[in-house]
């Protein structure tokens, strides 16, 4: 069973996959959707270039002075074409920004020149563009593909913008592939099967008092100086069995791979 981080880092990287489909998506409509106004705007003027200098009849008539050109997304007004093809453009270049926002790279370039979408910066801005560009779309009279594509990316952005507001800067991180492997690294194990090995969490006050520079003796260190004079003769040993330690003098013995000692034969 996972910890509650695990299950965080699992639903927000799907979350993320889910941003990174709706937005190529988007990228692929939007190219179709070019294509098709390019095409409907040059029939457009084909059609006037015919009629030009000739008596219209009511058909040909309503189809010049329609509010929008025929089969497409751009207004019949003046630079019409222009700021329709410019404004696709744009949602094209802002879907390969925010993807590359989504697979975080290269970092450094978002953090120096688009603060907002870098790794400081939580997921709430990356949402609210989404949702713009959705809207931006959605705005306008477009094909099934478009409009599906369009509407899986608002809902994208709204789910972004709530991840936002409950997990606020921190949602990068914690979706983060190689913050998860450093969060794993720095994991301490309890328990080691049945025996456990939790750190102690206060250290001694020997070792308290060494690192803090505390003028505190411990017992031990008193000790050490009281015994001190003594020596390591014949009154050192009995000040400290009168204490309860005995000194021992360690058995003689040979190495093990000393061969043993044998009788010489006269």
């Amino acid at each position: 069973m996972l910890p509650p981080r695990g299950y965080i880092f699992i639903g927000l990287n799907i979350i993320r996959i889910l941003s990174i489909i709706a937005l190529l998506l988007v990228f692929a409509s939007n190219i179709v959707t070019l294509a098709n106004d390019v095409k409907a705007v040059n029939h457009f003027m084909a059609v006037g270039k015919e009629v030009g200098g000739t008596t219209m009849n009511s058909t040909v008539t309503e189809y010049l002075d329609m509010d929008y050109i025929e089969g497409s997304t751009v207004p019949n007004q003046p630079a019409g074409a222009f700021w329709a093809v410019l404004n696709r453009l744009f949602i094209i270049f802002q879907t390969v920004i925010l993807i590359g926002s989504e697979l975080s790279f290269p970092s450094k370039f978002f953090d120096r020149y688009f603060p907002v979408l870098g790794k400081d910066f939580g997921l709430g801005a990356l949402g609210l563009i989404q949702m713009l560009i959705g809207a931006a779309i959605l705005s306008h009279h477009v094909d099934t593909f478009t409009l599906v594509s369009a509407f899986f990316l608002f809902s994208l952005g709204c789910l972004n913008v709530l991840v936002g507001l409950i997990f606020r800067e921190s949602a990068k991180s914690k979706r983060s592939v190689t913050s998860w492997r450093e969060q794993a690294k720095s994991v301490i194990p309890t328990h080691i099967g049945p025996v456990n090995i939790t750190p102690i969490s206060s250290p001694p006050s020997f070792v308290s008092n060494l690192h803090t520079g505390s003028s505190g003796k411990s017992e031990v260190t008193m000790d050490k100086e009281k015994y001190a004079a003594f020596g390591f003769g014949r009154q050192g040993e009995k000040a400290a069995a009168m204490k309860g330690y005995l000194l021992t003098r360690p058995v003689e013995s040979l190495p093990r791979y000393m061969p043993k000692p044998t009788a010489s034969s006269e």
